[in-house]
Order: structure tokens, then sequence, then C-alpha cells
């Protein structure tokens, strides 16, 4: 699968059913012998953070751990992670 496959794609927790975000806008921690470890995205900050004046820069980031992704649909990837507190930056 190429990065451009995961494109566009919406984050589901299958925890609790919560959007997480796109895959659109996010980076990848790739380890030194190429192995991905981590999707890193711009977490929603809900309604309000659509009000926020706050730039991209200071925007919240969480990391999804690769071995959390338990499937990578036509539309959506759904990831199993327990406690999203862990995983803000």
């Amino acid at each position: 699968m190429l990065l451009s496959d995961l494109a566009g794609k919406e984050i589901i927790n299958l925890n609790d059913g919560a959007k997480l975000g796109l895959v659109g806008d996010a980076d990848i921690d790739i380890s030194l012998n190429g192995k991905i470890e981590a999707i890193i995205i711009a977490s929603r900050g809900g309604f309000s953070g659509f009000w926020s004046s706050r730039g991209d820069r200071d925007r919240d980031q969480m990391v999804i751990p690769w071995q959390t992704i338990k499937k990578v649909g036509s539309e959506v990837i759904i990831i199993d992670l327990h406690d999203k507190s862990e995983n803000k930056r």
C-alpha cells in the first residue's frame, strides 16, 4: 500500500466510535529500518476548535501507533485505541 492510498481516509476508534481525523493532514513516524511506527494527525477540537484563532502549528496532535490499526477500508481506517489522552502531543 502506498502512503497516497491512505490519504483522505477517516480514522475511527473501534473502542468508542469516535472520529479522530483524516489522514490527509498526517505525518508518518518511520523507524530507522523503514518500518512505520505511527501516524500523527491533527486532533479534532470539536465545534470550539472551528472558532479557534490559533494557527495550525498550535493544534494538538494525536499519535496513532501502527499496531493499533485493525482494518484499512476504502474510506476509513479502524483503530483500537483505549486511552486517547496518552497519545496527545
